[in-house]
């Protein structure tokens, strides 16, 4: 493959990644078209060498995977969310093996199928939610945490897989998990006694030095562990990126890894899409699977969602929202099926069938948690089959006991300054917060919680809105905010509002809409910072004191809540 055939993949890849973005789509919608693109016009000539370099990609990114694991992320994750992210794997997994047998589909082709349709996509979910900015939700916050368990699972599935590479016999079947268990060890070891010490000689003082080291690392421990050792290149990159996993600098290597990791995997998705069988013949054999096992990830996997945290106490809105999120299958799910071919075990049809599932499920899926709240609106009156009537997603208060009361929306950050200062005060108030620890540290102290997201119409009412004084809202949400003054406008007896935004378009739609006072951190923190310089009249000792003070203060508001 020479120059001009690299130039054009892409140029080819940039053109269908402008047209993605143009439709709101993942890049990866985009890059998988342009490898169609690709096939049907033949123009690459040596597909084997785009292959090559598709496997540095897949290598790469698990060797990021192994750079950022950290066993503690489990108990942050929450034991709602590992209790329905372990349970949809399981519950997926088995009825796409049915289906898939009712499709006509080999055992072994409908088991790699049913693995894939498990996974749904990392890329697209933390995308979209941020643009949204619901990260930071309650359904935001238990769909990232899903996505964390199915992260592990694809890890291990991919481990597993890429490890059973050609015909084994027995004794090579008892071996596998022993050489797996052996470096394991080794890379333990390693990380322990030997890597910290040679980076700290070797690359100390030099970024550059670090990250060609860091990838020269990742490569060849991948080469070896695939070659003389028997394994795979995936497992060789995950267990690299382990290794490195405790060195202060492996957010550094990280960083500086991550675009070259996304070089090749363009590279591998194009490639996967250059697999596509586009014609006739195969086209009329997956058309009807692919219809049938996209609805059902579409359809099926949020129902499985909404089950789940229905049984846990979940409100339906909840439920819902978190199952539109994870409505599709991922790119680890490509990454599968491709390596599976690459073994033997499955046929290009099936890979192309997968890649279909992809494309119709993430393009649908987009869209779908874009217009998340319309639809919930649309069918809420369909989903009280999925919530409890005792539900343990609550508002934990008794509305009768409210009057004349200050609502705060928000504790972490400045809405924990503020709570501060009003329990001092002795003022009669209630927070509204999403967060199980808030409510269950602000409830120890004696104070009125509402447990839920402010965007669900009960919570609101729960908190007794309608006779409040005041509103404070610390979320800088423009969504929920706005919600909140459309909820306010209903009202004959108006509470007042304040709010915080991020940006000056955000604070003039708030007063726009009928806010009371709306600000700005970033122009305050600059108002705050040229008064301090005035009265410090840019004294580097007095400017000491000053920062001492402030450092006391931040101290005291961390430990306080």
């Amino acid at each position: 493959m020479d120059f001009s055939q690299i130039s054009i993949l892409f140029v080819v890849a940039s053109a269908f990644a402008l047209i993605a973005r143009y439709f709101k789509q993942p890049l990866i919608v985009g890059y998988l078209f342009a490898g169609i693109f690709l096939n049907l016009t033949g123009i690459i000539k040596e597909p084997a060498t785009l292959k090559s370099f598709s496997q540095i990609g897949v290598a790469l990114l698990l060797f990021l995977l192994g750079l950022e694991v950290k066993l503690s992320e489990f108990s942050a994750i929450g034991k709602h969310a590992l209790y329905v992210g372990v349970g949809q794997i399981f519950i997926t997994s088995f009825i796409g093996i049915l289906f898939c047998l009712v499709l006509g589909f080999s055992l072994s082709s409908s088991f790699f199928i049913a693995i894939a349709l498990t996974f749904s996509s990392t890329i697209v979910l933390v995308k979209l939610l941020s643009e949204k900015k619901d990260l930071s939700s309650l359904y935001g916050r238990m769909a990232v945490g899903i996505m964390l368990i199915q992260d592990f699972f694809a890890i291990a599935a991919l481990i597993f897989l890429t490890s059973q590479a050609g015909k084994m016999t027995t004794l090579q079947y008892f071996l596998l998990p022993l050489k797996f268990v052996i470096l394991i060890f080794v890379v333990f070891y390693l990380s322990k006694k030997i890597i910290p010490f040679l980076f700290e000689k070797v690359a100390q003082n030099s970024s550059e030095l670090l990250f060609v080291i860091s990838i020269s690392w990742a490569l060849g421990f991948s080469a070896l562990v695939a070659y003389p050792l028997g394994l795979s290149l995936e497992v060789g990159g995950f267990l690299a990126g382990l290794a490195l996993s405790n060195l202060p600098e492996n957010m550094q290597i990280g960083s500086r890894a991550r675009p070259l990791k996304d070089f090749f995997l363009i590279l591998f998705f194009l490639n996967l899409g250059m697999v596509f069988a586009f014609d006739r013949g195969v086209l009329g054999e997956i058309a009807f699977p692919a219809l049938i096992l996209s609805v059902f990830v579409l359809i099926g996997s949020p129902i499985i969602i909404m089950s789940l945290m229905g049984i846990l106490g979940y409100k339906k809105r909840t439920s819902f929202l978190t199952g539109i999120s994870i409505a599709q299958i991922s790119e680890f799910s490509l990454i599968l099926v491709a390596i599976a071919q690459g073994m033997g075990k499955l046929s290009d049809t099936v890979v192309s069938l997968v890649l279909l599932v992809g494309i119709i499920t993430m393009t649908t899926s987009t869209y779908a948690i874009m217009h998340a709240e319309k639809l919930f609106k649309a069918i809420s009156s369909f989903l009280n089959i999925f919530e409890r009537k005792n539900v343990k997603e609550r508002a934990l208060l008794k509305k009768s006991l409210l009057s004349k009361h200050i609502i705060l929306i928000g504790c972490h950050r400045t809405g924990s300054a503020i709570a501060r200062f009003l329990i001092k005060k002795s003022v009669e108030f209630v927070i509204v917060d999403f967060d199980p620890k808030v409510y269950a540290k602000m409830s120890a102290d004696g104070v009125a919680v509402v447990l839920g997201d402010v965007s669900d119409p009960e919570i609101l009412e729960a908190a007794n809105a309608e006779n409040s004084k005041m509103i404070i809202s610390t979320i800088s949400n423009l969504e929920d905010d706005m919600y909140i003054l459309e909820y306010i406008r209903k009202l004959e007896d108006k509470p007042a509002t304040i709010f915080t935004a991020t940006s000056k378009s955000d604070a003039m739609n708030l007063y726009q809409k009928g806010a009371t006072f709306v600000l700005l951190p970033e122009m305050l923190a600059g108002e705050y910072i040229r008064n301090l310089l005035r009265g410090n009249q840019f004294n580097k000792q007095n400017l000491i004191k000053s920062g001492k003070f402030y450092y006391e203060r931040v101290i005291v508001s961390k430990q306080s809540i």
